[in-house]
């Protein structure tokens, strides 16, 4: 049965044996979906307390509840755009008043495509226009009207019966000349209160604009809603309201039932969801209506949409090129993106590292809208990491790799197809071996007189250009070496684990081996606070991936007891640079489906974020000279963990620690060393420990004799003593 547009469906003819068979079956299987849908919503609303919260004020005005059955004044004559509520419209909105007017009598029920979208009516305008300048940005219409939309991609609260349900809430659809349990004119909710809402699942992310309503097409009834608010969501759990400043806006809607009314959002929103949530009706009538949104899906460029839509706080940069010449795009969220702040810590995510694990990938770019959203919105949580954070997002490292198993989609792509870098490498283990270095320089007692136990040189082998390294490695290492990174993640697929470093055994023959780092408290700490948070990780009732059942180790293990793997980054991290890396595999499925994307954010979302609060755990500080200047490169000693770090280019540091209590010593060429008790607490929030070192005496006779061009007289020892004989006089003499 081919799909049929609003004018067609009257015309259907009710007396074919075939039509009414099919008819039959569907609609008790729609009945069926209908009912369970129904019944999951509502438990839906059950369990969000803050959603049954009416707010009180102007924003409520006129809700149609039992204790409010009142006539009212159409909403038209109340809220219209430039006009005086205490004194006569003007002589515009008298034309456009007269106009609706005549269009109404005259049977007037659908308006040409092309007028749709630029429709001005006294009702076109929010409530917050005071506050809010529209944005004239223009998409289409998405497709309700056109079936474009699918009638799964439509749901509702609740409905009255089958036949208004959201299947049937589309622009301009006609209700048959007889109203029966199938084919009515609109959707309607069960129930008459303000908890009732109309859902669009757009099944990608797609940039709102704007929204049309009518009332319910009926010969019979008159429904209609005068205002509603709109909601927007990434997961159909979390759903933001379109403000008015802090206060939700209500949009006004129709005066009758028949003439399509657009409202612009303020400004466009992107997201996958949107509702629209009715707060007032006709007094004689119910919650009904014929829906559109207006939407522009969205394509691969929505780390710039987000950048549009939170200027203030995101940088979109590129740290190099890959293989065959895309950018390795990244995005920084910060409330002064662009430069380093004083104090701050900087963090980063990365992930597609395999281009064929593109859960990670998905994760980032919806955290980065969710946190461009959620700043916008106040939220507290989210408004602290991004003022006391520098955060940096990388959500493609091997871009290549991920064009690859995008041909081929997700089901197709097998377990390796877009793994490797276009040259064939594996970037995550493409790093240079600097254990190997580490283990032989213990063994040799050259740790740390002769090698230090931290920031440890690149060998010159890698660095020269014959080298195998891939180009997406090389620009990773040197992003790496620019930013005084302190926490980092690679989001990485095909399990249900957290790892931690050290990655590689340190016996050559063993393929499995425990090899922990001076941190290795420190690490299992962090790994724990992302796999306790995400929903699948520690749960020891859910079937394993493959064959190792992590959730025994409370969803974390030490890399190199998992699988030895030398030149890893999460290892090159912590001996080269003063970054704690760790790898989190977020789902058994490396390239899901789109549809499971929702559950798969709501795996991780809350484990994304509290794996970046980790960054603020442990001790932070500055080392200064006696006239008050940062010290570069100080290194930053904790007694009894053989692992230092340094400082950052301004003098700050910062050094992730367990709760407890530490001698810390710090020292820099040319200075004398100095040491403290610093101790960390249990709360959120690293404990401040400042250090000021004074020059040393050879350092201060140095500088004098190069200032005035005198070099420093070097005497051997055989001069010395020479000189330190005392002179006896010769007899005689």
């Amino acid at each position: 049965m081919g799909r049929l547009s609003g004018s067609e469906s009257v015309g259907l003819s009710r007396s074919s044996a075939v039509f009414t068979q099919i008819t039959t079956a569907l609609k008790t299987r729609r009945r069926s979906r209908s009912q369970d849908r129904e019944d999951y919503y509502m438990q839906e609303l059950v369990d969000r307390e803050q959603y049954y919260t009416i707010p009180e004020g102007p924003e409520n005005h006129g809700a149609v509840t039992p204790e409010t059955q009142e006539p009212r004044a159409p909403i038209a004559a109340r809220v219209g755009p430039k006009t005086d509520p205490k004194g006569p419209p003007r002589e515009e909105e008298k034309g456009r008043l007269a106009a609706d007017s005549k269009r109404a009598k005259n049977g007037h029920k659908k308006v040409e495509k092309s007028k749709k979208v630029g429709l001005k009516t006294p009702n076109s305008s929010s409530l917050g226009e005071s506050h809010y300048e529209p944005v004239r940005e223009e998409c289409p219409p998405m497709g309700l009207e056109s079936l474009k939309i699918d009638d799964f991609q439509l749901h509702a609260s609740s409905i009255k019966r089958y036949g208004l349900g959201a299947h049937r809430g589309r622009l301009n659809i006609q209700a048959g000349l007889y109203e029966d349990d199938f084919y009515d004119g609109g959707w309607c909710a069960g129930r008459n209160d303000p908890l009732q809402w109309f859902e669009v699942d757009a099944r990608r992310l797609t940039k709102f604009t704007a929204i049309v309503t009518q009332g319910r097409n009926s010969l019979w009834s008159s429904d209609w809603v005068t205002s509603y608010k709109v909601l927007v969501s990434n997961d159909s759990h979390t759903w933001v309201a379109i403000k008015n400043g802090t206060k939700d806006m209500v949009f006004p809607a129709n005066s009758e039932k028949e003439i399509p009314v657009m409202n612009r959002l303020p400004v466009p929103v992107v997201a996958r969801y949107v509702r629209v949530n009715p707060r007032s009706w006709y007094v004689s009538g119910s919650v009904c209506m014929r829906v559109e949104v207006m939407g522009c899906p969205m394509p691969a460029q929505l780390m710039k949409v987000v950048n549009e839509m939170c200027p203030n706080i995101t940088r979109i940069y590129n740290i190099g090129k890959s293989h065959s010449g895309l950018k390795l795009y990244a995005i920084e969220i910060s409330d002064h993106p662009g430069e380093h702040e004083l104090g701050e810590p900087e963090f980063r995510y990365t992930a597609g590292s395999h281009g064929n694990e593109a859960l990670g990938r998905e994760l980032l770019l919806l955290l980065m809208q969710f946190m461009c959203h959620e700043y916008l919105s106040g939220n507290p949580r989210i408004r602290h990491l991004v003022e006391e954070t520098r955060i940096h997002l990388l959500p493609s490292v091997n871009p290549d790799g991920y064009e690859k198993a995008l041909e081929v989609g997700s089901e197709l792509g097998g377990w390796s197809l877009g793994r490797w870098s276009q040259d064939g490498l594996d970037i995550h283990h493409n790093f240079p071996d600097l254990n190997s270095i580490l283990w032989e320089a213990e063994a040799r007692k050259w740790v740390p007189r002769k090698v230090l136990n931290h920031h440890m040189s690149i060998p010159e082998w890698y660095q020269s250009t014959n080298a195998t390294v891939a180009v997406e490695t090389r620009a990773l290492i040197g992003w790496m070496e620019k930013i005084p990174f302190v926490l980092g993640g690679n989001l990485q697929g095909g399990e249900l684990v957290v790892t931690f470093p050290y990655d590689m055994a340190r016996a050559q023959l063993r393929a499995q081996e425990q090899n922990p780092t001076p941190d290795d408290h420190v690490f299992r700490w962090l790994a724990f606070s992302y796999a306790s948070t995400h929903r699948l990780m520690t749960d020891a009732s859910r079937r394993v991936c493959h064959t190792d059942d992590f959730a025994k180790e409370d969803g974390t293990i030490n890399g190199a007891s998992w699988h030895t793997a030398a030149g890893s980054m999460n290892d090159f991290s912590y001996l080269h640079t003063n970054c704690f890396e760790l790898s989190m595999f977020v789902g058994c499925d490396k390239f899901p489906h789109e549809s499971e994307l929702p559950d798969e954010w709501e795996n991780n979302r809350e484990s994304l974020l509290v794996f970046m609060e980790q960054v603020h755990r442990g001790i932070k500080g500055m080392v200064r000279d006696l006239q008050g200047r940062g010290i570069a490169n100080a290194i930053i000693a904790v007694d009894g963990i053989n692992h230092d770090i340094r400082t950052a280019a301004d003098g700050d540091y910062w050094r992730l620690l367990n709760p407890g209590e530490y001698k810390v010593m710090v020292k820099a060429e040319g200075y004398n060393p100095t040491s403290k008790v610093c101790e960390v607490g249990y709360d959120m929030g690293a404990t401040r420990c400042d250090f000021r070192l004074g020059r040393s005496n050879l350092s201060r006779i140095k500088e004098i004799m190069e200032r005035f061009g005198k070099q420093p007289i070097s005497l051997s020892s055989r001069q010395l003593r020479h000189r330190a004989r005392p002179i006896i006089p010769r007899r005689g003499t």
